[in-house]
């Protein structure tokens, strides 16, 4: 047996007289300590554990044939049972069965002495540490050096460490050691939310296991058995709100279960899902669908009622806009994948009304609707008035839903603008057939100038050869004032290198076979050749402007702009009639000597 029987009596007084004479008699009936739901229904044994099958059958094959490994990294959200895991692991390293004479198991007895004590938190053999409030080397040292004795009265000494990822990086290093080779009598259980802030070191020397979120129908089903218990009657709604709360943690779903049951202790009644839903600031689930529905009928007076009725009763702006895209996602996954609607892990508002809705939505709708959802919980964030912005996010979601997609928005203003839309703007040299083309909602996307054969060739044969700085000086520095092959006269800018016809005059040949003369001139030339593409692009992009669906747009669009988009051009090619095109060496022989 251990010190004492039970936590009560660890505080019950001495019997007989005190020290300053007979004791008062005390006939009152003193108070129990109320134990919450997390504490009283806390997992003893590995078959309570819910969600963790993978788990469960893991640790249960490694007991089964004596595959124990020296330590364990347990690690997922809060509340799902890693400090737990570590408990039941102790108690089956060290139950002794109710004769005393048995060895590990997966099923602790929960009646001999080491197992009633890991059970009170007063095994001395089982040591708990919080790593978040004893990060330093010399708390780790504590444990090493306590790994060097045997354990007092149990079989295994087991050093469970929570939170794990807050140690030092010099506990870390004192501790790899002994967690990779401990004496045969000590187990290691490390317990972690942060598993990607634990060194790769002490992730490699444990025996790893991830607890899972437990599904929303897992914990309802086991908050619903627990409410039994208690004698509570709870509606099952409200037990499906909780579930949805706790986020996959159990320890979460149990305290606001506590909650919901101290809440509804008022009058007696059923704990209804409204209760629930005013407990936790949420939305009635009904009035989320009612607000989806005027939200996609275009009613903003409707919506702003049922908006103003979710304020009163206490919910908050933003939780509303977040049930509404919880809903956005749920008739997306409807839409998407109809056999949802089949199976029993939706609530029956879900099924039916929800099944509604996504039939009459598009995904391009809810693809929109999420967009702007996600981006009106910004707003509310940050905005100083949170319902304010949740308002105008709501009426600004009404005047959407009467938007028609984008394809219908293009016919409909081809439509419009009828034969005119089929008028070719005016060319960048002012001739028929236009340098450039609107494209509806994107700005106008430039197409080069036809040209002839001639100096535009040259410079495209510097890019097709990789040659950077040549290709980039001839765009940018040469002002062409003659192009007669063999011959190329032209005026470098002052910032041109000295080179740059010498340079000109070697790629040509070496291209060509031919001798080139690469004449420089004083007289100004043409501008170059990225000034002249420069006005034929502001050219190009006013006759986009004065297109008349591009018109239409910015109009239906007020504050829209058109923007010239940046495309990489391919890279140059030259024709195979090059050389046939270069004029013979003798015809200009002597001009320029």
């Amino acid at each position: 047996m251990g010190l004492f029987d039970d936590e009560t009596q660890a505080d019950a007084p001495p019997p007989g007289p005190s020290l300053f004479g007979e004791a008062p008699e005390d006939h009152a009936p003193k108070a129990t300590a109320y134990r919450v739901l997390a504490r009283k229904y806390r997992p003893t044994r590995f078959s309570d554990l819910i969600g963790q099958d993978a788990l469960v059958r893991t640790l249960r094959n490694a007991f089964a044939m004596n595959r124990i490994a020296h330590a364990f990294m347990l690690t997922g959200v809060r509340g799902v049972g890693k400090t737990t895991t570590a408990r039941i692991l102790a108690r089956a390293l060290n139950c002794t069965g109710a004769d005393g004479q048995g060895g590990p198991t997966p099923e602790p007895c929960g009646v001999c002495d080491n197992c009633k004590a890991i059970l009170a938190d007063r095994h001395p053999d089982v040591v708990e540490m919080d790593a978040a409030s004893n990060t330093g080397v010399d708390d780790v040292r504590e444990i090493i050096e306590a790994t060097r004795f045997r354990p007092l009265s149990a079989r295994t000494k087991v050093f469970i460490i929570d939170e794990v990822h807050m140690l030092s990086k010099a506990a870390f290093n004192a501790l790899l050691k002994t967690l990779e080779e401990p004496p045969p009598h000590i187990k290691f259980v490390l317990a972690t939310t942060e598993i990607r802030k634990v060194p790769v070191t002490v992730l490699s020397r444990c025996q790893r296991f991830d607890l899972r979120r437990v599904p929303a129908d897992v914990l309802a089903a086991h908050f619903t058995r627990i409410a039994g218990l208690e004698q509570v009657a709870i509606a099952p709604d409200a037990i499906a709100h909780i579930a949805r709360a706790a986020d996959g943690s159990v320890r979460d779903g149990l305290s606001l279960l506590d909650q919901a049951i101290a809440r509804g202790a008022e009058d007696g009644t059923e704990i209804s899902a409204a209760m629930v839903a005013d407990m936790l600031g949420l939305a009635d689930r009904g009035m989320v669908f009612e607000l989806m529905d005027a939200l996609v009928s275009g009613d903003a007076a409707r919506a702003l009622a049922i908006a103003d009725d979710s304020y009163a009763r206490g919910a908050d702006p933003g939780v509303l806009l977040a049930d509404l895209l919880a809903l956005a996602h749920l008739l997306t996954r409807l839409k998407s994948v109809p056999g949802l609607n089949g199976g029993n892990s939706l609530p029956e508002a879900e099924r039916t009304r929800g099944a509604a809705l996504a039939q009459m939505l598009s995904i391009p709708f809810l693809g929109r609707l999420w967009q702007m959802l996600l981006k009106g919980l910004q707003e509310v964030e940050t905005a100083p008035d949170r319902r304010a912005a949740a308002e105008m996010i709501l009426i600004r979601l009404c005047h959407v839903a009467d938007l028609p997609p984008p394809g219908e928005l293009i016919r409909k203003l081809t439509e419009q603008s009828g034969s005119a839309l089929g008028t070719p703007g005016p060319s960048p040299d002012g001739g028929p057939g236009g340098g450039a083309r609107a494209v509806a909602g994107g700005g106008a996307v430039m197409q080069p100038v036809p040209r002839a054969l001639g100096f535009p060739d040259v410079v495209a044969l510097a890019a097709a050869r990789h040659d950077v700085m040549l290709y980039a000086h001839l765009r940018q520095s040469v002002h062409l004032v003659r192009f007669a092959p063999p011959v190329i006269e032209m005026r470098l800018e002052p910032t041109a290198p000295r080179d740059t016809a010498a340079r000109l005059a070697a790629l040509l040949e070496a291209e060509t076979g031919r001798r080139w003369t690469i004449a420089l001139s004083n007289q100004p030339g043409a501008p170059t050749l990225d000034e002249a593409e420069g006005v034929a692009t502001a050219q190009a992009r006013d006759a986009a402007l004065a297109h008349p669906l591009v018109q239409a747009i910015l109009t239906e669009f007020p504050g829209a702009r058109v923007e010239t988009p940046h495309e990489t051009a391919p890279e140059p090619e030259l024709p195979d009639d090059w050389a046939a095109l270069i004029p013979p060496d003798d015809l200009y022989e002597g001009e320029y000597e």
